[in-house]
């Protein structure tokens, strides 16, 4: 299994999410690598590197759902799940419809993301 069938972009602007996503991923085997906003990510490599995004909705800059959009209309074969930590009128049925393989509240549900991520990233 390559390194790109393992490996996880995590998307947060907020440093204590994104650290505690990267310690679950890596106990589950995954390789996760953190970025602090979209911009960060988009400039990176880490759409080559990587076999599925996660990234929150509200972030400063780009949000996760513009990133969601640029990746579906570029990448389209790279899984992104969205997670929130702030209620919103958009519905888990929102963001699917927007191309989104997966929806989570924060506390995300750490075994229901992984068994989704095993699913996409074809472990």
């Amino acid at each position: 299994m390559g390194a790109q069938a393992r490996t996880i972009a995590v998307i947060d602007d907020d440093f204590r999410v994104l650290e505690a996503l990267i310690n679950l991923l890596a106990s589950y085997g995954y390789k996760a690598e953190g970025y602090s906003s979209a911009e960060e990510f988009l400039e990176s490599d880490g759409i080559r590197k990587s076999c599925c995004v996660i990234t929150d909705v509200e972030m400063r800059q780009m949000s996760g759902l513009r990133l969601l959009h640029q990746i579906s209309s570029t990448m389209q074969s790279l899984p992104v799940v969205i997670i929130t930590g702030k209620p919103s009128e958009n519905s888990e049925a929102f963001y699917l419809e927007k191309g989104a393989v997966g929806f989570f509240r924060k506390p995300v549900d750490g075994d229901a993301l992984v068994d989704l991520l095993n699913e996409v990233c074809n472990v």
